[in-house]
């Protein structure tokens, strides 16, 4: 099949169940963001204490079992790591870290533009010049190392775990929290959260998509074939938004979002900058992990403790603004990245190398 057609079709189907999931229940603007999900999972865990955000999203599992089934089935499961994963685990959290700032991940920012929230274009620019300038490095050689085959084994960590995390969500022993207020106490109906899960799992794996990819393959390659389909999921998710009476234009008074442009700009500066570095966004991440990548499922790990993190030390965003932990973690984040896209470069391991 034309692999365009299957970008194309996927980005619709993600684009109509999004909405459907908000018609269900799931937050406004939220039918599907893999940060905030990933966030209140972390909450539900208890690795964070943010009341409002402590849910087990089935959603999260949902992609990485998706791609995993679907991974099997085509004979392109298999174990490997050993890229640099301590590298990946830091630059997991701080991708995490700047989408919290924004307050959603690449696929969210979309889905809030369809909803007609114009924040989420300073995003979107934030967002391609962190990519922009990961570029540069990758165009000079960056490289976080060759990944090796392991013992099948490892591949199947991450989905084992995302099968119990389902188990904790439908059984709810004392020890899993769940927000009585606020988005976490939103959500679709769990079974079928769970199975537009498993699709948009499947279909992701299918078409590899990606927004990192897609920016990136714009302007390394001039290919816009990843593009269109985030292309299709904002044409289906403003189509659906307009006829269910969803849509609503402007800056204020958006749903689970704040109006600072420079820190929503940074924000997803930042994620953008990180994703590019890993070779994949969030929910990328997440399909590698079920397909037995586990540098991706490290990375997934890395954000996992940067949503605890972000919230525990008062870094995340509020519908009221931005912190100045938050600010500072932006900053301090985007240095850090610059540091490991530094370090990663030929001229520099070469001479590290000479030193030994």
């Amino acid at each position: 099949m034309d692999q365009k057609k299957v970008v194309i079709a996927t980005g619709l189907i993600v684009g109509i169940l999004s909405i459907a999931l908000v018609i269900f229940g799931n937050p406004p603007n939220m039918g599907v963001c893999v940060a905030c999900f990933i966030r209140d999972i972390a909450g539900a865990l208890g690795l964070h204490r943010a009341e409002t955000v402590q849910y087990i999203r089935p959603e999260v599992p949902g992609f990485i079992l998706g791609a995993f089934i679907i991974s099997l089935f085509y004979g392109e499961f298999y174990a490997r790591g050993g890229s640099s994963p301590l590298t990946r685990f830091i630059i997991g959290f701080f991708v995490m870290t700047g989408a919290l700032v924004f307050l959603g991940c690449p696929l969210r920012m979309i889905l809030r533009l369809a909803a007609g929230d114009f924040n989420a274009i300073l995003a979107l620019l934030g967002f391609a010049a962190g990519i922009w300038v990961g570029l540069i490095f990758i165009r000079n050689g960056f490289l976080l190392g060759r990944s090796y085959k392991l013992n099948p084994g490892n591949g199947y960590i991450m989905p084992v775990l995302s099968i119990i995390i389902l188990i904790f969500g439908l059984i709810s022993p004392s020890f899993i929290f769940h927000s009585v207020k606020g988005p976490g106490s939103m959500s679709a109906p769990f079974i079928a959260a769970l199975i537009t899960g498993l699709i948009v799992g499947i279909l992701a794996q299918r078409s590899r998509l990606c927004m990192a990819g897609a920016i990136r393959d714009i302007f390394l390659l001039k290919d816009f074939h990843l593009f269109w389909g985030f292309a299709s999921i904002f044409a289906a998710a403003l189509t659906m938004n307009i006829i269910f009476s969803k849509f609503n234009p402007g800056f204020l008074n958006q749903p689970i979002a704040h109006s600072d442009s420079l820190w929503n700009f940074l924000g997803m500066f930042l994620a953008g900058y990180g994703s590019v570095l890993l070779g994949g966004c969030p929910l990328r991440q997440s399909i590698l992990a079920g397909e037995g990548d586990t540098d991706a499922a490290v990375s997934f790990l890395g954000m996992l403790v940067g949503a605890a993190f972000s919230h525990n030390f008062g870094i995340a965003a509020s519908p009221s603004g931005v912190s100045i932990n938050g600010k500072i973690a932006v900053i301090f984040g985007i240095m850090v990245l610059t540091v490991i896209a530094f370090l990663n470069m030929p001229n520099t391991v070469d001479a590290k190398r000479g030193e030994i």
